[in-house]
């Protein structure tokens, strides 16, 4: 019998994933941070064999229903194998009822030579290690605490947009070293807790989805969120971020949010 993962977010058996209390998120202490389900899902998308080297280019997220912190069960399918991408299907289900729906699209890996000036955009904003170290101020809980946060500009939870480095340094699958499109999607669910508009202790403002893609692979542990956000006026709203490493630019992140007062 499984038992509780105390030293990983996830531990996983075949189709079935013990969750454990890190992964609760700020909203309510038995529902999970959106990182947390993300993370599984391209751990298990990349675990899908394809025919050619292939990598990540882009993962879409929708949130059916909040996923607890409880035991969940994985389904995984190639939905389209071509010489030159795979489209697989995931799904997250709790006591029987699905709770994530995800595709995750890969594209064939090989080397090019670039016309002279192709290159991604520099990161104008400190480095990891020329940033604060950010604390999660006001939104804190046990995944935020998982994960390393250094403020480049602007702060977690304040209002207005905010550039925040992010590094994932313990296990989030017990046994599984952390990929880099798995870093990248840890850091593309706060884009909402970097970049809000509201006040967290009166507006509730969370994804029901998420969408990330890539231009290339992301290298290094540090991934930094560049993020702002947008807030109609009949409950929706749009935070959007993004995405460099060390190297420079390479990729965006966008969620739609559901607003709500408290």
């Amino acid at each position: 019998m499984m038992t509780v993962a105390t030293d990983a977010v996830f531990r996983v058996d075949g189709n079935n994933v013990i969750t454990g209390p890190n992964a609760a998120g700020p909203w309510d202490p038995g529902l999970q941070h959106g990182s947390a389900p993300a993370s599984l899902v391209v751990w298990a998308a990349e675990r899908l064999l394809t025919p050619v080297p292939m990598s990540v280019a882009r993962v879409t997220i929708d949130l059916i229903r909040p996923v607890p912190v409880a035991p969940l069960t994985i389904e995984t399918e190639v939905l389209r194998e071509g010489r030159k991408i795979q489209l697989c299907g995931i799904k997250l289900s709790a006591a029987g009822s699905l709770v994530v729906s995800a595709t995750v699209l890969k594209i064939k890996t090989q080397a090019l030579t670039l016309p002279d000036g192709v290159k991604a955009p520099a990161v104008e904003l400190p480095s990891p290690e020329e940033s604060p170290v950010e604390d999660g101020h006001r939104i804190t809980s046990p995944f935020v605490r998982w994960v390393l946060m250094r403020s480049a500009r602007g702060r977690l939870g304040e209002v207005g947009p905010a550039a925040i480095w992010f590094r994932v340094d313990k296990p989030l699958i017990e046994g599984e070293a952390v990929s880099q499109a798995m870093r990248a999607v840890v850091a593309s669910d706060f884009c909402n807790g970097a970049a809000t508009e509201l006040d967290f202790r009166d507006w509730t403002f969370i994804n029901a989805e998420l969408t990330v893609s890539f231009a290339r692979e992301p290298v290094g542990e540090w991934i930094l969120l560049d993020a702002e956000s947008w807030v109609g006026p009949d409950g929706m709203g749009l935070a959007a971020a993004r995405l460099a490493d060390s190297h420079g630019y390479f990729g965006r992140a966008v969620q739609s949010l559901v607003i709500e007062k408290r």
